[in-house]
């Protein structure tokens, strides 16, 4: 029994010292810190929040505790999944300020995903831990459920997308830290009409590919990939990838550039696994493990610096089993016209803070005009960035 107990200790010592910042409460609360400094005050060594030169940060709206995804509808509102609380908020917006906000879908299991349908502003898709419906928002009609989709496991959030060929994308994550599913739509992305119809697997052999965007110069669609659990601080690598249909990437037998993970997969093979010439996709950028990548966006040109055009921005929510946390910030990865990885980059951090953190970055919206959103599911927040 000692060393039953010892073992325990240890395993829990190895994966979880450095979960502080994502179960202890904040320290002090970041909104009431962003509200009461002016913006010409926020690159002070004083300010937590650190941005680049010419940027400034405010609370769009707070009181919205496990804040998620947003989306704008036709009117310029945004709608926001509180998945922790179980339901979908509207915030009215007039002159860039929130002037209500309010619950307006309720006794959700785990709403996370949300997208307005291309031709119909007002027609409101959503996704649940077990279904995709729509409903068409400021009416009384009901909500149309699409299709179901596996429930419980160890992720539960369902995030969608429309493709730009009109296309509903829906990605499902794995049931598990590394194994073989037995459901063919686990750890996958899929796709079906917008109705729901013909739903089958896009891509395949991605863990957990929490968010999804679409390049506005080459129409892929680019998600955020968390890379599995128990091999160490620095493997393996969280990851950026470009989806391609029918395409394999990888899991649960490789991971970042076409590793294989001899740790999970014990087979011998006539020809080695996880190659390219194979089938098998490798990430088109790694990432800092455990970073807990989210949220991702592309900068459009229009009102933003030169430097900053077909660049991404992307949400760490950031390490909950690593022994030196890491994460809590935004990053800017550098890319070309074309896509073409250039480097990488911190674009907000501060709000980890040793120990504890002071919120929890998740979505991203960027808009033209150098204007941005960023939701925060712990500190119960959406932030307002701006030029």
């Amino acid at each position: 029994m000692v060393a039953v107990g010892a073992f325990a200790g240890f395993t829990y010592w190895q994966q979880f010292r450095g979960a502080g910042p994502a179960i202890l409460p904040p320290g002090d609360d970041i909104g009431e810190i962003i509200d009461e400094t002016p913006p010409e005050g926020q690159n002070n060594t004083d300010f937590p929040l650190k941005l680049p030169d010419g940027f400034s940060i405010s609370v769009f709206a707070k009181d919205l505790p496990g804040a998620r995804v947003m989306a704008f509808d036709g009117f310029g509102n945004m709608w926001v999944s509180q998945t922790s609380e179980g339901k979908i908020s509207l915030l009215e917006v007039e002159d860039g300020k929130v002037t209500k906000q309010y619950p307006i879908l309720q006794d959700l299991r785990r709403p996370h995903g949300l997208a307005f349908h291309p031709q119909q502003p007002f027609t409101l898709y959503f996704a649940e831990e077990d279904s995709v419906s729509k409903i068409p928002v400021y009416s009384d009609a009901p909500s149309q459920k699409l299709f179901d989709l596996p429930a419980g496991g160890g992720h539960f959030t369902r995030t969608i997308l429309f493709a730009p060929d009109g296309r509903l994308l829906t990605s499902v994550g794995s049931s598990c830290n590394v194994c073989h599913e037995e459901d063919w739509r686990r750890a996958s992305v899929l796709v079906s009409d917008d109705e729901g119809k013909n739903l089958k697997t896009f891509a395949r052999g991605l863990r957990n590919a929490v968010f999804m965007a679409t390049n506005y110069v080459t129409g892929d669609v680019w998600v955020t990939e968390m890379g599995r659990d128990n091999l160490g601080d620095d493997i393996p690598p969280d990851e950026i990838n470009i989806l391609q249909e029918e395409g394999n990437f990888g899991w649960p037998i490789c991971y970042g550039k076409n590793i294989h993970d001899t740790n999970f997969d014990k087979n011998t093979y006539i020809r080695a696994p996880c190659e390219e010439q194979f089938g098998e996709i490798p990430s088109h950028v790694d990432l800092q493990a455990h970073s807990a990548p989210l949220g991702l966006a592309f900068v459009p040109e229009e009102g933003w610096p030169e430097e900053y055009w077909y660049d991404l921005l992307v949400a760490f929510h950031g390490s909950w089993n690593r022994s030196e946390p890491t994460g809590y910030k935004i990053a800017r990865i550098k890319l070309d016209a074309q896509g073409n990885y250039e480097g990488q980059e911190d674009f907000i951090t501060g709000w980890l803070q040793g120990n504890q953190a002071l919120g929890r970055p998740v979505d991203i919206l960027v808009q033209p005009g150098g204007v941005m959103y960023i939701s925060d599911d712990k500190a119960g927040l959406i932030y307002r960035v701006t030029l």
